[in-house]
């Protein structure tokens, strides 16, 4: 029984000689290389199939445009399949395989992408100081089953942007009975979250597979009172530097016209007179 066992961890982790498998753990959002273990010297004879829906996404060296993800796609010098901003969807196996001569050649090389992602309870809108969040941070897998993951070590912890375990009384942390390697993070939010981080990672035993940064970022964030003052102060300061510099000006433009208007006055009174006079 220890020998089947061992020979099913190896399986599951290293592959066996007929058929080459394995597994590799991405948080969503990356761009990813799944390699390709049994490629010959020419990419022209690989053959790369999503085993989601036994697709062809790369037929003897060329992309197939018709699938739903070729945009995402490319193909690697070493005949890797590069998958860019992956998600939780892309989580599925695939299949490198060679052709020659239309024969295939040598044996399949699978890989098993297993997607870690984090939501949130909230949208966006609603993400400010006072309010509750809750994150849930889950692992996409195909096909393993949730027994094995668990019995090879694998587990979900949060952490803060300095890698220490949430342990604080004002986070509580659960863990979801019906979904395999689930965990959620609930907290309400204090003015100092705001571009807080946290990161949910997936380990073996005390290996870091993966993880996926959340960072906190209110929609109406409030100003400092600090900042707030400062600002205040100057604006006055400002107002005063304009009136003061502004009041001489302002003065000396109204002397300015009253004296012209004066001379405009005096001006016509002279002209009256001298009209007057002639007649």
């Amino acid at each position: 029984m220890c020998l089947l066992g061992l020979i099913l961890l190896c399986v599951l982790l290293t592959g066996t000689s007929e058929v080459d498998v394995t597994h590799v753990f991405f948080g969503s959002g990356e761009d990813v290389r799944l390699p390709c273990n049994n490629a010959l010297s020419n990419c022209t004879s690989t053959v790369w199939i999503y085993d989601r829906d036994s697709v062809e996404l790369i037929t003897l060296g060329i992309k197939r445009k018709y699938t739903e993800i070729h945009e995402r796609l490319s193909l690697g010098s070493d005949c890797s399949l590069n998958i860019k901003n992956i998600t939780k969807d892309d989580s599925r196996s695939y299949t490198c395989r060679q052709y020659l001569n239309g024969v295939q050649e040598g044996n399949d090389a699978r890989v098993y992408l297993h997607v870690l992602h984090v939501s949130s309870s909230s949208s966006q809108s609603e993400i400010r100081s006072g309010r509750s969040l809750t994150l849930f941070c889950q692992l996409y897998y195909d096909p393993v089953s949730c027994d094995t993951l668990i019995r090879e070590g694998l587990h979900l912890i949060w952490v803060d942007e300095t890698g220490m375990n949430l342990t604080d009384s004002r986070f509580q942390i659960s863990f979801s009975s019906g979904q395999c390697l689930s965990v959620s993070l609930s907290t309400t939010l204090l003015n100092e979250d705001h571009n807080r981080e946290w990161r949910c990672e997936l380990k073996q035993r005390d290996q870091l597979k993966t993880s996926v940064l959340y960072t906190v970022k209110y929609s109406g964030t409030k100003l400092d009172p600090a900042k707030t003052a400062s600002w205040l102060i100057r604006v006055i300061l400002i107002i005063v530097e304009v009136a003061v510099f502004t009041a001489p000006s302002v003065l000396l433009l109204q002397i300015i016209c009253e004296r012209r208007a004066g001379r405009k006055n005096s001006h016509q009174s002279n002209q009256i007179e001298m009209s007057t006079v002639f007649q």
